[in-house]
């Protein structure tokens, strides 16, 4: 270990007391609307580079974002967390002096030789993509230059105090959202089958197709089920034990989903975290501004294909339902009887005209791969638990379960306006030699201070024209601010219009909108040292090396043998096309630590027309994925 390992794993003293809740922005108004339901932060993607690909966002638009959260000191980060290829590079470059000029705050790098171009003074975050798992990589990373590192969403608590006790470096992890089956950057299944790598943000999601698993000796286990798909990460019951291990930056994964589950997970967690917040003072959140909801705020009711807290506290079993990557949602009833257009239910629940509702046929299990095995139907009239539907499918039957997977209520109450955030500001109206000044300071010690000239009179009633004018000092209405105190310490009330006071006030506010702005600070980018040495010396392809820099920049470092990434093809047999922590043996039993005499032989997975084999590393307690690449055989080369 580096001697930069000073610390114990259970001491956190040199991390950070801020929390940040980061948000994910497919685009600058989901950014916005992130924000205002009490993101510290948000990530969005830049126009390319990006590993969501059809997520992409102009350079003028991640500008407006980055105005609008730096107004509550809330931070953009912007997702270049591709691998490269030598001819993008100095596209890459341009692009990343553009994002800076933007305002963008940080970059979420994969690709190594993005270090190696000239970059302008801005944060590097360290992406999930470059498989961050143990406290020798966080090391280097910190000591090449970034100062947050994504962390594996497979580790454990005790994985990550192992890692917060070697770095000063932010750990982010992911709390909520889709969760890959594989090690993130560990995964070329998408580019051996269909040529779109998930290392450059195109990936097919072949891992959520159904299949069939079978023994080395032909016995099927499994057949039509979504065997590699995971469920969701949901991590509100941790989030404490996650503060105590040393994670800072709390990260909501969906840019590609839509505006309300953006609007009602940010809103869930902010909650949460502000619990904690209360309960310790000695933590913060890291951007100003309180959000208020108009509504509450439930993960359950946006997508979702059901809740797992994954490996947070080691290895279980449920971190996967086989029988739908689709978004389930709440089970609310169970079927009484059947009409020709209506379902009778029972259920302690209340349903709305245009509910989403979903089931399980009886035969599911044995449905065909081209199946849906999951059908859905919409509520058009909803009369207590009589239910009114355009007609009832021939497949349900009495005593089935009923799943609601879009509540009407809920989301149209998000289409509103849902959230408002405000920061706190005491007012104060005060004498100058020829006039008052009014100075606004918010709770963070910002100041706005403007004065007027007044020909000073008494006002009549003082007491009655006192209160008036403590009113309209403190009309804020839409602006970002709410008062807390107001206060007039004048030598008497004087005398003046209603106008005069409302346009002091709004100077005074605009003084001060502009103050927060001039004193907010984007965070420095750490330096490289160029002399720190990478912890090993080989890479194979899964390092992902795509570009002659990121080879030199490993080579600086120190690593003598460094394999093409496979999408450059050069791999011409068959290896691990994704490596997972997600275990197919253990899931049906037949793990060898859990099961006396079994044996870790080899399966057989197969994804429609495509056969994969299983190989499992026991004492890693790993699975891996092994296939060929079709994109060698269709040129030639297999």
């Amino acid at each position: 270990m580096s001697k930069a390992a000073i610390f114990t794993p259970d001491d956190i003293s040199h991390i950070s007391n801020r929390l940040e809740l980061l948000a994910p922005a497919k685009n600058a108004e989901f950014g916005m609307e992130a924000i205002l339901h009490g993101a510290d932060a948000v990530y969005i993607g830049g126009p390319d580079f990006g590993a969501r690909a059809t997520a992409g966002n102009s350079v003028e638009d991640i500008a407006r974002l980055c105005s609008f959260a730096h107004k509550y000191h809330a931070q953009v980060f912007v997702a270049l967390n591709t691998i490269l290829m030598d001819d993008e590079l100095a596209d890459a470059e341009k692009l990343i002096w553009q994002l800076y000029e933007a305002g963008a705050d940080a970059l979420i790098v994969q690709d190594m030789g993005v270090l190696q171009l000239d970059l302008p003074p801005i944060a590097l975050h360290a992406s999930t993509q470059m498989d961050n798992r143990t406290a020798e990589k966080a090391v280097f990373l910190e000591q090449v230059g970034f100062s947050q590192v994504v962390l594996a969403r497979e580790l454990g608590l005790s994985q990550i105090r192992e890692v917060a006790a070697h770095t000063k470096m932010q750990l982010e992890f992911f709390i909520h959202g889709a969760l890959c089956v594989a090690y993130s950057g560990l995964c070329n299944l998408s580019h051996a089958f269909s040529n779109r790598s998930a290392n450059r943000g195109e990936c097919s999601q072949m891992c959520r197709l159904p299949g069939e698993l079978k023994t080395r000796q032909g016995e099927v286990l499994a057949e039509n089920e979504h065997l590699l798909s995971l469920k969701d990460n949901n991590q509100t019951d941790n989030l404490e034990a996650l503060i105590d291990a040393g994670v800072r930056s709390f990260k909501i994964e969906g840019r590609l989903k839509d505006i309300n589950y953006v609007k009602n997970v940010t809103a869930h967690y902010r909650q949460e975290l502000d619990k904690i917040i209360a309960r310790r003072p000695e933590l913060k959140a890291s951007s100003h501004g309180r959000s208020v909801h108009n509504f509450t705020p439930n993960p359950e009711k946006t997508f979702n294909r059901g809740r797992t807290d994954y490996f947070v506290h080691e290895r279980s079993q449920g971190v996967s339902d086989f029988r739908s990557p689709k978004y389930i949602g709440e089970e609310v009833a169970t079927v009484k009887a059947l009409g020709k257009d209506y379902i009778e239910v029972n259920s302690t629940h209340s349903f709305n005209n245009g509910d989403g509702l979903c089931y399980f046929p009886a035969n599911y299990a044995s449905a065909k791969q081209s199946d849906d095995k999951l059908r859905g139907l919409r509520l058009n009239r909803a009369e207590g638990n009589k239910l009114h539907v355009l007609a009832v499918p021939g497949d349900l039957e009495v005593g089935m379960t009923i799943y609601r997977n879009r509540d009407q209520a809920f989301e149209a109450v998000l289409a509103k306006e849902s959230s408002k955030r405000s920061i706190e500001v005491d007012i104060k109206l005060t004498d100058t030699a020829d006039g008052i000044m009014l100075t606004m300071t918010d709770i963070y010690g910002h100041q706005g201070v403007v004065t007027l000239a007044l020909d000073k009179q008494a006002a009549n009633e003082p007491e009655s024209a006192g209160a008036k004018l403590r009113k309209q000092l403190g009309k804020l209405g839409s602006t970002d601010f709410v008062a807390r105190e107001i206060t007039v310490e004048t030598e008497q009330v004087w005398f003046a219009p209603a106008s005069v006071i409302n346009g002091l006030r709004r100077d005074a506010v605009a003084a001060l909108e502009q103050a927060r702005v001039d004193e907010y600070q984007r965070p420095q980018p750490w330096k490289h040292n160029q002399n720190a040495m990478y912890p090993t010396k080989h890479l194979s392809y899964l390092a992902n090396v795509a570009n002659q820099k990121s080879k030199d920049f490993y080579q600086q470092h120190g690593v003598i043998e460094i394999e093409d990434t496979y999408e450059k093809n050069g791999i011409t047999e068959e290896v691990p096309l994704m490596v997972t922590k997600h275990c197919l043996r253990f899931n049906f039993n037949l793990c060898p630590k859990e099961v006396p005499g079994i044996k870790a032989d080899p399966m057989v997975l197969e994804i429609g027309k495509d056969v994969l084999k299983l190989v499992f590393d026991c004492p890693k307690c790993e699975m891996m994925v092994v296939g060929a690449n079709r994109q060698v055989k269709s040129d030639g080369r297999g």
